[in-house]
């Protein structure tokens, strides 16, 4: 591995954490319905090699840590096909941080892209 991929990698890894947490609290806040952690990963799965973001195994330490931070409910329920499943809902606090965190991600977007933009003239 380059020198340039282990940086790249370690980026990727920092950009993706808040990133996961703000798509999982958006996509429960639109679920009609309690959501497992397959059908999640399902609703977000992303037909290209190089989604760095979503991955399987980051899924479910996301839906545990927000779940433990009081902004998800959880519930477990047996399954005919297989394990118990986990079903997740959003709660009220969840909700508000849900706003609190789009209008960071629009806000730092903005930023960057200002000064992505403003770069790309030198």
């Amino acid at each position: 591995m380059s020198p340039e991929d282990s940086h790249l990698r370690k980026f990727q890894k920092e950009l993706n954490a808040g990133i996961v947490a703000l798509v999982l609290l958006a996509t429960l806040a639109e679920a009609r319905e309690p959501q497992y952690g397959y059908q999640i990963a399902k609703q977000l799965e992303v037909d290209d090699e190089d989604n760095n973001v979503m991955k399987p195994g980051t899924l479910y330490p996301v839906l545990r840590s927000l779940s433990a931070a009081g902004l998800l409910d959880s519930y477990v329920e047996p399954s005919a096909s297989g394990p118990p499943r986990r079903y997740y809902t959003i709660t009220e606090t969840g909700r508000a941080v849900l706003q609190q965190w789009k209008d960071a991600w629009t806000s730092t977007r903005d930023f960057v892209d200002t000064i992505m933009k403003d770069s790309r003239h030198d």
